[in-house]
């Protein structure tokens, strides 16, 4: 040991107030036991450090980005994200983005309340109608103009449902709504509390402003499986019954299931077969764990079918006849009919003529750079468009096999969220993974409105929405429907 050596000792351990870095960790004299950090615009300027340098610094908008700190722009300061000494409430990235996400959530839900919202600069109901009275507008373009208009001034209400069970209202939550052709009906997959899930049918036609009340018609089907894809199938009459595709689990496979709408009790997919009321269970079962989505075909050369999309297989199946077509794909169908997406980010088309010969079924092939999740067909079926798992939503001209316009806004990142396209009004909506309602014009991708979800953004709460110009039937008045939770609220054109 050195003698004196402690007040050199001494002299070394301590540090010039230049020589500490901006970033330091508070001691703990300084430390207020939060886990932060000293931001570059708390600390003053060193001995050494001149005063432009230092006001270069504290102005600078952008701050480094410190692994495991996260730097709050209000308190100007940097905090802990790993647990540390302050467990009590450690900081993540996941709280973060979600304190975000609802301080935007709040913000928009002030502005719907403000009701100051406009579709398009210098569009107004007195401007739309002096230019139709002029000539300047069509008749077509007036009233595409206005319902934009109107949907900027949609009001929300609250639904009341009437049920059997009311208790069963105040426990269970809404999966999903999917309205019929007529907008008369909405078919509904309710999640149970003590699990599994139920299926009821929603009756509009007492759906009126003000009161906004309307019937939910439920059965005793249940099922513990997760319900994937719905769609409403015209096998007897247009809309009599309901194509469900449910995920298996475990050992038991995924499966489609036909349910006739007007009694809610599952229907044989065959017509020469007859099940017994006491045989709920009988459906069209695929020995696969991955049965993704199913939809009904529209198509005149697929009469009474529906296609099952599974793992790298596309399955259509006659409901009359039987009679099964398989196709090999290369990667998981997510969203299929006789045009088909894919995980890989593939929309191909099938031509039915050509699986006799074994080739060539395949007539076109479209590309995401991202899962497609749902697809469209416009009614002319020389358009389509998809979304992916990208946010990417795309309107396709199928003969030219070019992109004409891309829908911007949309937010997904992996769920199976559907696309739903309204062409008599000229609307394009999808239900983001951020829980906004996004409505776009189909005719210049132009965004109108973003809708907040009533309740703050969660995975288990996304809205599950349905939209018509005659809510309720032909008498009814236009608006937007939308499930979350235990609630369904009614947007409707002021």
């Amino acid at each position: 040991m050195y003698k004196g050596s402690w007040k050199s000792r001494r002299r070394c351990g301590r540090r010039s107030h230049q020589q500490i870095p901006w970033f330091r960790q508070h001691d703990s004299n300084e430390s207020d036991n939060t886990g932060t950090l000293q931001s570059p615009q708390d600390s003053g300027p060193g001995d050494d450090e001149s005063p432009s340098t230092s006001s270069s610094t504290a102005g600078s908008s952008s701050v480094p980005d410190l692994p495991g700190y996260y730097f709050d722009p209000e308190k100007k300061r940097y905090f802990r994200l790993l647990p540390g000494h302050n467990n009590c409430n450690p900081l993540t990235k996941e709280s973060i983005q979600q304190k975000e996400m609802e301080k935007k959530r709040l913000q928009l839900v002030e502005e719907e309340k403000q009701k100051k919202k406009i579709a398009r600069m210098g569009f107004n109901a007195s401007s739309l109608l002096r230019k139709r009275q002029l000539g300047f507008l069509s008749n077509t373009s007036y009233s595409r103009l206005a319902h934009e208009l109107r949907v900027t001034c949609m009001q929300k209400g609250k639904v009341h449902i009437q049920s059997s069970d009311p208790s069963a209202l105040a426990s269970d939550q809404f999966n999903l709504i999917l309205a019929n052709t007529n907008r008369d009906q909405i078919f509904t997959v309710i999640d149970i509390k003590a699990g599994g899930s139920k299926y009821s049918i929603i009756n509009l036609s007492s759906l009126r402003i003000p009161s906004l009340t309307v019937r939910m018609h439920e059965n005793l089907y249940f099922t513990n499986r997760k319900v994937n894809c719905v769609c409403w199938a015209s096998l007897n009459h247009l809309d009599s019954h309901i194509l469900l595709c449910r995920r298996g689990i475990a050992k038991t496979p995924g499966c489609a299931t036909l349910l006739p709408a007007a009694t809610l009790l599952p229907a044989s997919l065959f017509a020469h077969s007859h099940p017994a009321v006491d045989q709920p269970d009988m459906l069209c079962s695929f020995r696969t764990p991955s049965a993704w989505s199913c939809a009904w075909s529209l198509n005149v050369q697929a009469n009474n079918c529906f296609s099952t999309g599974l793992s790298q297989q596309v399955l259509l199946t006659n409901v009359v006849t039987g009679h099964r077509q398989s196709f090999r794909t290369n990667s998981d169908v997510l969203a299929p009919l006789l045009f088909n997406g894919c995980r890989s980010g593939e929309i191909f088309a099938i031509d039915l003529r050509s699986q006799s010969r074994g080739k060539g079924w395949k007539t076109l092939s479209l590309s995401h750079d991202s899962a497609v999740t749902s697809l469209q067909i416009l009614r002319e079926e020389q358009c389509l468009i998809a979304s992916d798992m990208a946010g990417k939503i795309k309107l396709w001209d199928l003969r030219t096999m070019k992109c004409l316009r891309q829908f911007d806004g949309h937010v997904n990142e992996y769920a199976y969220l559907p696309l739903h396209v309204h062409e008599e009004e000229g609307f394009v909506m999808a239900v983001g993974q951020d829980c906004y309602t996004r409505i776009w014009s189909l005719r210049d991708a132009h965004l109108l409105r973003t809708i907040p979800s009533p309740y703050p953004a969660s995975r288990e709460d996304i809205p599950s929405v349905a939209f018509s110009s005659r809510l309720g039937g032909v008498l009814g008045g236009p608006g937007l429907l939308m499930a979350v939770r235990q609630d369904l609220y009614c947007f409707s054109y002021n």
